[in-house]
């Protein structure tokens, strides 16, 4: 771990495209300003782990989602196609309209 000392208003560069500011510090507080790209997602700890542990349950909590989802897929392709229309319309079956 890189250790450094910072006073308010200095910066710390992380790469060519992100940039740490020192804004304030109250005590044990820091409070610190973030500039980055877009795409470049930034979390608290505490939230970053709290979205880990949810994906991760949602992942869990749907067991044989993969294979329910295969075998769709596996109807879908052996379903025999419709007939074509006879009468001039776009398919054989009557509108639910």
């Amino acid at each position: 771990m890189l250790v450094l000392t910072r006073r308010i208003g200095e910066r710390l560069r992380i790469g060519a495209d992100i940039e740490l500011v020192v804004l304030d510090v109250r005590g044990r507080d820091v409070r610190l300003g973030v500039s980055a790209p877009s795409n470049v997602t930034i979390h608290r700890e505490e939230i970053y782990l709290k979205i880990q542990d949810a994906n991760r349950t949602a992942a869990a909590g749907q067991p044989g989602l993969t294979d329910a989802l295969a075998r769709a897929a596996r109807a879908l392709r052996r379903r025999t196609p419709e007939p074509p229309a006879t009468d001039g319309t776009q398919c054989a079956r009557p509108s639910a309209h």
